[in-house]
């Protein structure tokens, strides 16, 4: 792993948050929670880009649980057909129907699990169509090369942001030189 600022270790829960060398146009200004990393790869979904597509609209009753705004976020460019939620457990999350814990009491809900079961479990939840995903050692040598930063996520990461204001958040609250990164203007020659 590289030691440069904003880059800790890759884990559940943690968020890569695009550095303006990654021009990938999937993943400008992206912030991305990971939500599994192996020896095989990663796998996460973009946090900050809400869709103009209603939860409602695809998804039925799930719409009246989702946290607002109450549509689908893209969550990457993989299975963008495909719909995961991740969801913040009641408790501990244990027994929850439909519920695998992954981090704290963040998880994933198989939205195949009858709605009326979930009921009262979950206190907040997100639909994302598709995800980001990465091959072994991929997303590694992306951060060696100074693509992402690494920073530990909060659960309200997920919740709490849309747009371009949750990469700023994230960034202003980092030690050191990464914070100055949140000031940053978009096209650095315009300034």
């Amino acid at each position: 792993m590289s030691s440069a600022p904003g880059n800790s270790e890759l884990a559940v829960g943690s968020l890569l948050l695009a550095s303006p060398a990654l021009l990938d146009p999937n993943f400008v200004d992206t912030v991305v929670l990971l939500l599994d990393v192996n020896d095989e790869g990663a796998l996460g979904v973009v946090l900050n880009r809400p869709s103009a597509l209603p939860v409602s609209e695809v998804l039925g009753d799930w719409g009246d649980v989702v946290d607002e705004p109450e549509v689908l976020f893209q969550g990457g460019p993989v299975s963008t057909d495909g719909a995961l939620a991740v969801a913040l457990a009641a408790d501990d999350g244990e027994g929850a129907a439909g519920f695998r814990p992954l981090w704290g009491r963040l998880g994933l809900l198989d939205l195949d699990t009858p709605r009326e079961l979930v009921e009262g479990t979950v206190d907040r939840l997100r639909i994302f169509a598709g995800y980001a995903g990465w091959g072994a050692g991929q997303l590694q040598a992306e951060v060696e090369e100074g693509s992402w930063y690494v920073v530990p996520g909060e659960v309200e990461d997920v919740f709490g942001g849309q747009g371009p204001d949750l990469r700023r958040r994230v960034l202003r609250r980092q030690p050191g030189d990464l914070a100055l990164q949140a000031t940053r203007p978009a096209d650095p020659e315009l300034n």
